[in-house]
């Protein structure tokens, strides 16, 4: 008798076991489907940026990343309660960065023109033209006087765009084709420095980052009068990605109301910015 107690109070034991189990799992499986289900507050923002790129963003002498772009995404989050985490990226990699989820934007002078298919843009904030620098005593003055000449611009850069795009691009391919060589390089710092020394001979670039590299540089340089091309800045999210876009465009407005937008754009009077800037205009 005492056998067939104990084997009853073992299988009663067992059995309890195995719902408690049972009930730890349902409940563990239950637990995150409802935070799957639950909307995410974002507490941080990383803004893709090439730091090569000045005056959108660049590295200071003290090693800080700032730039006009950087700026404003600055106070975008600081008035949205969130993290900025200025993230520098290879300029030729941002499709990577962004679509392999490494940053939530790309926010860097970055040209919407010709690229509205492949992201979800802001509004554009910045009207910009691509323009030649030369040396001042090249004797470099109109697209003709390029002919046989070395230019470079930067690997995958809207310049770079604009002189070998196929399509119904037929003046600038011609122009393109005139060229002794079309160079590329990773960042336009090494294109001025390939300039001062004599290795090539123009640079095809946007006029915010020449006219920085110009007014930082010194005498020696110039800019052609005649732009290679016109296009406009945006800052650039993953495909769908409206929500985040309307959050940052809905506060960049916001600052455009308040002054806040222009106080930024006052901050970099020496490079033109202020005659270049569309948003709300």
């Amino acid at each position: 008798m005492k056998k067939y107690l104990a084997l009853f109070l073992t299988m009663v034991m067992s059995v309890s076991v195995l719902a408690g189990c049972g009930g730890g799992d349902a409940g563990a499986n239950e637990a995150p489907a409802a935070d799957n289900t639950a909307t995410k507050e974002r507490t941080k923002l990383i803004v893709g940026f090439d730091a090569e790129y000045p005056p959108y963003g660049y590295r200071n002498e003290a090693g800080d990343y700032v730039g006009f772009d950087l700026d404003l995404a600055a106070e975008v989050c600081e008035r949205r309660g969130w993290e900025l985490v200025k993230q520098p990226i290879d300029w030729d990699a941002k499709d990577m960065e962004l679509n392999s989820g490494s940053i939530d934007c790309i926010w860097n002078g970055f040209t919407m023109t010709g690229r509205e298919a492949n992201y979800t843009f802001s509004d554009p904030y910045v009207d910009n033209s691509i323009v030649f620098v030369v040396k001042s005593d090249s004797g470099i003055k109109t697209e003709a006087d390029l002919a046989d000449k070395v230019v470079m611009t930067q690997a995958d850069s809207s310049a770079l765009a604009a002189l070998t795009n196929e399509e119904d691009n037929e003046e600038n391919l011609a122009l393109a084709a005139s060229f002794a060589s079309l160079e590329q390089t990773a960042d336009y710092n090494t294109a001025f420095m390939n300039l001062e020394a004599g290795s090539i001979d123009a640079i095809a670039v946007d006029i915010g980052v020449a006219q920085y590299q110009l007014s930082s540089r010194g005498e020696g340089f110039e800019m052609m009068e005649e732009p290679l091309s016109t296009e406009q800045y945006a800052i650039g999210f993953r495909l769908d990605d409206t929500q985040l876009r309307d959050q940052v465009q809905e506060t960049l407005y916001e600052m455009v109301e308040d002054g806040t937008f222009d106080s930024i754009v006052a901050n970099y009077k020496d490079y033109n910015l202020d005659q270049m800037v569309c948003l709300g205009k």
